[in-house]
């Protein structure tokens, strides 16, 4: 939905299902469905009871439906993107905690460590993004690989290949 806020040429966006409540000759919503940032829609509509809607917390109203077919969009993407050794992971996992818990004892030593962190990824993320391009170059496609639409991909990859 457009929320038209003035003459600008910008409008203000929301995919806030709640906000479609006919309130300030908004549309009524009918249904709900699943939806990703990479663009996949949930192919079922879920009637909306605006009965069972709380005013003051439509939060509250039961999505778990719409929710069960989003995470089960999200298995489909993992499941076809490249998987991460589960040692890289489990590293990954660790180095999360440690930073979790370090901004919370020493946030100076946190910000070295995601300084150095930053290093890392620059340099690893370069020689990546070269390798991936040449893989590209035979046919491999990179969104997928990373779990992404394929211009998503493109660009991470071009981020990477752009942070030095």
């Amino acid at each position: 939905m457009l929320l038209d806020g003035g003459s600008g040429s910008n409008f203000y966006e929301s995919n806030d299902w709640w906000i479609y409540s006919v309130e300030l000759r908004r549309p009524l919503a009918t249904s709900l469905r699943g939806a990703c940032s990479c663009g996949w829609r949930g192919e079922t509509s879920y009637p909306l009871s605006w009965e069972d809607v709380y005013r003051n917390a439509p939060y509250l109203y039961d999505t778990r439906q719409i929710q069960d077919d989003w995470a089960r969009h999200i298995d489909d993407v993992e499941a076809r993107a490249v998987p991460v050794p589960d040692v890289l992971v489990a590293l990954l996992d660790q180095v999360e905690q440690e930073l979790d818990r370090l901004a919370s004892d020493a946030p100076l030593a946190a910000l070295r460590a995601i300084s150095r962190l930053e290093h890392v990824i620059a340099e690893a993320g370069d020689a990546a993004a070269y390798g991936a391009e040449a893989d590209a170059r035979s046919g491999t496609l990179i969104g997928p690989g990373l779990g992404l639409p394929e211009n998503k991909g493109r660009r991470r990859l071009l981020s990477y290949s752009l942070r030095r």
